[in-house]
């Protein structure tokens, strides 16, 4: 049975590390176990539980900035948001559903978001990802603890870093593995006045990506788009979708309402030229975009199918489910323009992991397992296997940030 070591304080967090180098007792490095299921497995007999650090410590809205500890949960963080009618513009996903964590899930409701620390930590960010960059393009800076035990700092309330390394961008992503965020520092920002998306019905994929190349060429200042097929679209939270047959494209826009008013007539007019064209106003919108973000679409109770997450260019994502959709029970929709592809399959057998990913690899692009049996989380890599160069930078930063191998050992690549 695992021990958890829960943190009240920093100080408390230092004896903690310092105690786990000289006992050699590797850490589960985690906040409140949302995202447990993803990654590479860490079954280590003690848990380091950072829930306990947690709180606001500093929020000027007019500077549109927020330092918090790493254990503040999401959710606190966009209430004190909302009330100054401001955002995380990244739009962090949220994968509990898609997970099937039934300890964070009571009677379908989400009780648990996850913290500020494993958004950072993985680098977690939605559909404006194409348009306004990740987290990590709005994460400012950090204190952290190293797997030496010793503590270190980066950034802070301004986005210019112009000292040595930039260690905010390679902490964002590391998923624990480099150090562990006791503060974080992010940048904030004012909410859209209003939201409206664009809707062009029946498009096949390549068609779907040329639409949405040339919205995001126009000045119309699209600020997502994405696409998902029939299948799909009829079990969307939104209802009209579930009425309207053929495969969808959708395109957002954001800002004042005169000009998002202004903007969508431009959009629907290019649009036409291509096909049908509906229109989601505020209400749907957001509900669209959340379950775009969240991955909605994979996350019903019973769908036992595996998910991967794909990485690629934007002209390659069509191309991609073209190559795979005569796999057993394959979904897929396109977010990110066309550059991130999200596809469900049938439970396959160990080995079957290298279609998909020699099929990416062929477009220049990375798939991560994002949800499976434990089994085959045991036996397969879960990240994108980096090539020899990349695996040797990745090796020696977390020699240099954790030489004894404490902090989530293993948790991205085997014994790294």
């Amino acid at each position: 049975m695992n021990e958890i070591l829960k943190p009240q304080n920093n100080q408390q967090l230092i004896d903690i590390i310092k105690w786990a180098i000289s006992e050699k007792n590797p850490l589960t490095v985690q906040g409140l176990a949302t995202k447990s299921r993803l990654g590479r497995m860490c079954d280590n007999e003690y848990i380091l539980d950072m829930s306990g650090i947690c709180g606001i410590h500093m929020y000027e809205p007019d500077e549109l900035v927020l330092t918090a500890s790493s254990g503040t949960p999401i959710d606190e963080i966009k209430k004190i948001l909302a009330d100054k009618n401001q955002e995380l513009e990244f739009e962090p996903a949220n994968y509990t559903q898609l997970l099937g964590n039934n300890d964070i899930i009571d009677d379908g409701n989400i009780v648990k978001t996850g913290t500020l620390g494993g958004m950072i930590a993985t680098n977690a960010s939605g559909p404006r990802r194409i348009k306004i960059g990740a987290a990590r393009d709005h994460f400012l800076g950090f204190k952290a603890i190293s797997g030496r035990g010793e503590e270190f700092k980066s950034g802070g309330r301004v986005v210019k870093n112009v000292t040595g390394y930039d260690l905010s961008k390679i902490m964002a992503g590391s998923w624990g593995t480099l150090g562990v965020m006791s503060e974080i520092t992010i940048k904030t920002m004012p909410k859209p006045e209003t939201t409206r998306t664009i809707l062009l019905l029946g498009a096949e994929p390549e068609q779907a990506t040329k639409a949405m190349t040339q919205a995001f060429n126009s000045s119309n200042e699209i600020s997502a788009a994405a696409w998902m097929s029939e299948e799909i679209a009829v079990k969307s939270n939104v209802e009209i979708l579930r009425f309207t047959k053929g495969h969808i494209t959708a395109m957002r826009i954001e800002g004042e309402k005169k000009s998002v008013a202004y903007r969508c007539k431009k959009l629907r007019d290019m649009m036409t030229r291509m096909g049908k064209v509906e229109e989601l106003h505020q209400d749907n919108s957001n509900i669209f975009w959340r379950d775009i973000r969240n991955v909605q679409p994979f996350s019903a109770r019973g769908d036992n199918r595996v998910v991967w997450r794909v990485s690629c260019a934007p002209q390659n994502g069509w191309k991609v489910i073209n190559q795979l959709k005569h796999l057993k029970s394959m979904q897929s929709y396109m977010d990110w323009g066309g550059g991130l592809v999200w596809i469900a399959i049938d439970a396959p057998k160990v080995g079957a992991e290298r279609l998909v990913r020699d099929i990416v690899n062929s477009y220049g692009g990375h798939a991560t397992l994002m949800r499976s049996s434990e089994k085959l989380r045991q036996n397969i890599d879960i990240f994108h296997p980096p090539q020899s160069g990349l695996m040797k930078l990745t090796k020696k930063l977390k020699n240099n940030f954790d030489p004894h191998a404490i902090l989530n050992p293993g948790r991205m690549y085997k014994g790294v």
